[in-house]
């Protein structure tokens, strides 16, 4: 009966991790090329008292045994990288990936740091940066005088200068995939780093090798489906009810045995 109620309680504590990622996702339904997480349980192990297929009486086979399970527990928080709606934003800077890809970012200290999230924005040195000031791998750089900047769906970057009729080059935008992007680690701030279970990045032209291509204007926004994570919501409910009843449950069966008379 002792072991009812810790059974019970691993289902209890899986369930509130569950309810954990359940409550990030809906917390990021408006972040632009966020990425919505699944918890994957586990069953734990079994104490065995008689093992399936051990010989019986007579030359008979044990035909299914017996096992008791000791509960649950989370084992990976799976990253589902399904394409997010896309939104028109008319913004030159707002680019989206329509495929695989990632764009590339170089962090403070010199390592660069992967992200969907394509919401880039001009320093005051026309360098384009993501909200938090990182630059875009590769560096590019809008001229203070540009009238126009135009990216092409192949990472062609464009700008019209004053007095100018012709556009010009300042460079071309690339991107990064990776064999397992579910295996990438999430650091905040939209942005991935990669891990050994990630392989390392491997880096293209848009368009080429896999890669995915550029829209200029749109963002990518969360896949997070609110519906499907409402009802996330109510059966992690419901499952951590049960458990907790289960507990109830064994606790009044002790308690009864603690009250037999002679």
């Amino acid at each position: 009966m002792i072991r009812a109620l810790y059974t019970s309680s691993s289902g209890m504590q899986a369930q509130q991790l569950n309810l954990d990622a359940v409550a990030n996702n809906l917390a990021n339904v408006n972040t632009a090329g966020f990425k919505r997480t699944r918890v994957d349980f586990q069953d734990l192990l079994y104490q065995t008292y008689r093992a399936p297929g051990t010989a019986g009486a007579q030359g008979t086979v044990i035909p299914t045994g017996i096992q008791v399970g000791h509960g649950t527990r989370p084992v990976a928080t799976q990253r589902i990288f399904s394409q997010g709606d896309f939104q028109q934003t008319e913004n030159p800077l707002d680019l989206v990936i329509e495929g695989n890809g990632f764009f590339q970012v170089l962090r403070p200290d010199g390592t660069t740091a992967y992200s969907r999230a394509g919401a880039f924005k001009k320093d005051g040195t026309g360098r384009v940066v993501t909200s938090d000031g990182y630059p875009l791998q590769p560096g590019i750089t809008i001229p203070a005088d540009a009238t126009a900047v135009t990216i092409a769906s192949d990472g062609t970057v464009s700008v019209t200068v004053a007095g100018q009729s012709s556009a010009q080059q300042v460079g071309t935008l690339q991107l990064a995939r990776f064999t397992n992007p579910a295996g990438l680690l999430s650091v905040g701030r939209s942005l991935f780093t990669p891990t050994q279970a990630s392989g390392d990045a491997v880096v293209a032209n848009p368009g080429a090798e896999g890669m995915g291509t550029l829209g200029q204007g749109f963002l990518e926004q969360s896949n997070v489906k609110v519906v499907e994570e409402m009802v996330a919501m109510i059966t992690t409910q419901r499952a951590y009810e049960a458990n907790a009843k289960a507990i109830q449950t064994a606790d009044e069966m002790l308690g009864m045995s603690n009250n037999l008379r002679r």
